[in-house]
């Protein structure tokens, strides 16, 4: 997730570094990296690259450069101004969105509803579908995919999903939200496993924040199985604890190594 290569700003655990993002790419390769999903959010809209053509210029060279891919966007701009609170408005602004990333070679859209832009009830998600419906045609043009993140129950979140047509439509599957609500891994990929299209790695506790993988509520040995059950082979992106300033790099390469260790490498024998 982009910014975790990178000291924080105004100790906030994820921000867009509006001022060094250039610097990830070459730290990403360092660390091993394969690819940044990018953040577009209110903060430093005015210099995020996806802004004019001469940025996505910029950030496609420095990707080809460093070998570091950008085809996912997280979209947290939608958590400081719900989609919802101005359904005009946020259609205008997703279909902009749409288009910068078509540029940029940007193939997925993740759509944050959770905290200050969660839905709220049933309403909530007849008017999101509602606004999203519109945009299959354009999506679908373009080859980009919308992931919903949401912190529904299983049942309620693969209801609302269903609603909306496969081919544009995914679920993004973030570990510490789930465990933070206390959902059952499995209960969750029986529900939608079969729309999950992205997956976010990190640890959080029961109502609580994100802590360092293996120290809150996630239950990886469970997750890794439901991954396998639905064979999943897409990208996974970090998006994990902070560590103290100055050790991102290292950070990063430890958390990468135990990421792989505990979803992919071989099960001894017992496990």
């Amino acid at each position: 997730m982009q910014g975790r290569l990178l000291p924080k700003i105004d100790g906030k655990i994820q921000c867009f570094p509006a001022e060094k993002w250039r610097d990830e790419f070459p730290l990403a390769e360092k660390a091993g990296l394969q690819l940044i999903e990018w953040i577009y959010e209110v903060y430093g809209a005015d210099k995020n690259p996806l802004g004019t053509d001469e940025g996505i210029a910029e950030l496609k060279d420095l990707s080809l450069r460093h070998g570091i891919a950008v085809r996912s966007l997280c979209a947290d701009y939608f958590m400081d101004r719900p989609l919802l609170t101005d359904p005009e408005e946020g259609a205008r602004k997703l279909s902009w969105l749409l288009g910068r990333c078509d540029l940029a070679g940007i193939r997925r859209i993740i759509l944050p509803f959770v905290d200050a832009s969660r839905l709220v009830d049933s309403v909530a998600e007849d008017a999101l579908v509602d606004l999203l419906t519109p945009f299959v045609s354009e999506a679908e043009r373009m080859g980009i995919e919308l992931h919903l993140e949401t912190d529904l129950p299983p049942v309620r979140f693969a209801n609302l999903i269903k609603r909306l047509p496969d081919a544009v439509f995914k679920v993004n599957y973030d570990s510490g939200n789930s465990a933070s609500h206390g959902f059952d891994v499995t209960e969750e990929f029986a529900a939608y496993g079969s729309r999950i299209g992205s997956l976010h790695i990190k640890d959080r506790v029961r109502g609580g924040g994100t802590v360092p993988l293996g120290t809150g509520n996630a239950v990886f040995p469970a997750l890794r199985k439901a991954l396998e059950s639905i064979g999943y082979h897409d990208d996974v992106i970090l998006q994990v604890a902070r560590e103290r300033d100055g050790n991102e790099l290292e950070w990063i390469k430890s958390v990468r190594a135990n990421v792989e260790k505990i979803l992919f490498q071989p099960l001894e024998e017992g496990s």
